[in-house]
């Protein structure tokens, strides 16, 4: 199976300091299975990993950025903290989740260049 953008971040990362994925399971005291799992994208990556590799590796601020990038990117599933949202917002995440699987590429481009917007990018 193919690497999660998370699991290609960490195999950098093992390739700049001469480590193999045996090293990882052991820093995080994890099996070799469970580590492959991670790394693939089939198990979420566990709380305090990200922590252990920022301090682990000394990561700069941008690789720091880069390692939450591809933790997100690898994530299967995703919460959104509703308590301080207004109703308007409320009401388009739940239709946005109820219309996820019918939305189609076109209209995810558009979203995307909304959201996109709304952040200055």
């Amino acid at each position: 199976m193919a690497a999660s953008s998370f699991g290609d971040y960490l195999k950098s990362l093992r390739a700049k300091h001469h480590e193999v994925m045996g090293d990882s399971a052991k820093l995080f005291g994890v099996s070799l299975p469970f580590m492959s799992a991670v790394e693939n994208g089939k198990k979420k990556v566990p709380a305090g990993w990200y922590e252990r590799l920022v301090e682990y590796y000394q990561l700069s601020k941008e690789e720091q950025k880069k390692l939450l990038d591809a933790i997100e990117d690898s994530s299967t599933q995703i919460k959104i903290n509703l308590n301080r949202s207004q109703n308007y917002q409320r009401e388009m995440a739940i239709q946005f989740q109820r219309s996820f699987d019918n939305i189609d590429e076109e209209a995810a481009k558009k979203i995307m260049d909304i959201l996109k917007n709304t952040q200055g990018e």
